[in-house]
């Protein structure tokens, strides 16, 4: 049973994600606005953990920080034992780039191009010659239930088949993390479970640690293994589910 929401231990295996009395306040004029205030938590290796919470309760600020994104106020993200905030702006780039995969709810894909061309795209800035740029992102279309339409542009695709793109795309770089931003968000609810079912089957068979924000309360509570609850910016409640 994976304890993905506890407290470290000192002798114990590195978290996959450890954050500590992490605060993220934003200056509107003159007015502060906390975002995120002392949350702490922890995600070991090879689990998928959901974030929940009302709209404005801090859960993709929280993404946002974990992936290198903004940058926070206070406390700490420790990422497969490195400190983000010690990271250069060097070091912050290579981490985005490859250490974590990113996706969103509104899918992000290049409309000019094709499917397998979207899921190759970050291999560009990585330097990875094209026979093998092509074959990573063949074999990840597959993987997701996409290889007969990697021709296909997004406007041919469907909500679900787009975001299976995205994720493809977020693991085209083969990240040990991947952080996922309501990918449900825009997906009818048949569509959504599939989505969320894909997700944990990669988490199954790729070893992925996923950290997925999302409002579907039962779908989380269905496939993860610890739902972490905001509420106003503040960890309401922590579960360990299997």
């Amino acid at each position: 049973m994976r304890n993905a929401v506890a407290e470290p231990t000192p002798h114990g295996p590195s978290a996959a994600v450890e954050v500590r009395g992490l605060a993220k306040i934003y200056r509107l004029g003159r007015v502060d606005v906390p975002a995120l205030r002392d949350v702490s938590f922890r995600v070991e290796p090879g689990s998928f953990t959901a974030v929940t919470g009302v709209s404005g309760s801090g859960k993709s600020t929280l993404l946002n920080l974990v992936g290198g994104l903004d940058t926070a106020s206070a406390g700490s993200i420790t990422v497969m034992g490195k400190d983000l905030a010690q990271m250069s702006r060097d070091g912050l780039a290579r981490y985005r780039r490859s250490g974590v995969g990113m996706i969103f709810q509104s899918f992000n894909l290049l409309s000019s191009r094709t499917a397998l061309e979207n899921v190759e795209f970050p291999l560009l800035f990585a330097g990875v010659p094209k026979a093998e740029r092509r074959e990573r992102a063949a074999a990840l279309l597959d993987q997701v239930g996409l290889a007969g339409r990697s021709r296909h542009r997004p406007i041919e695709l469907s909500g679900g088949e787009q975001q299976r793109v995205a994720i493809a795309r977020a693991l085209v770089n083969r990240p040990s993390l991947v952080l996922a931003d309501e990918p449900t968000g825009n997906l009818d609810s048949r569509t959504a479970r599939e989505i969320v079912g894909l997700l944990a089957e990669l988490n199954r068979s790729r070893e992925l640690t996923i950290l997925m924000v999302t409002h579907e309360t039962a779908l989380a509570r269905e496939f993860a293994h610890a739902v972490i609850r905001l509420h106003d910016g503040r960890v309401e409640s922590e579960e360990k589910l299997r």
